[in-house]
């Protein structure tokens, strides 16, 4: 269903899910607004950024997998979807996509996330 490089990058997604558990929750107006990240540092920035805040966006409990799992979960699979429209610049089926899951106020934060994280992996 997906190939060997969205697996690599739905374990990276994974694993800042992991680190992020024990964290506290992040507002996502806040955090995309204090995003400025460049270099090094801003792949991990966004990424945990957008693990941190995704579960404010969706109107239930996002499920996550441990890294390595073969198993993908509905909302890996959209995440992955989504940063694969952004990577493709399919804007109309990525605000359809955003449109299923997120809450319309915050829309324009998980897209610019996604948006940043597709930056980070180029080759999606």
């Amino acid at each position: 269903m997906f190939n060997e490089h969205e697996y690599s990058i739905l374990n990276t997604l994974r694993l800042a899910a992991m680190g992020c558990r024990a964290a506290a929750r992040t507002d996502l107006f806040e955090a995309c607004a204090l995003l400025c990240v460049d270099g090094e540092d801003a792949r991990r920035t966004y990424i945990d950024t957008f693990v941190k805040c995704l579960p404010e966006a969706l109107p239930r409990r996002i499920k996550w997998f441990r890294p390595g799992t073969t198993e993908i979960s509905f909302d890996e699979a959209w995440v992955l979807r989504c940063l694969s429209r952004v990577a493709a610049q399919d804007y109309d089926s990525l605000g359809f996509l955003l449109r299923s899951q997120i809450d319309p106020a915050r829309r324009r934060y998980i897209g610019f996330l996604l948006g940043r994280i597709s930056e980070q992996f180029p080759k999606i």
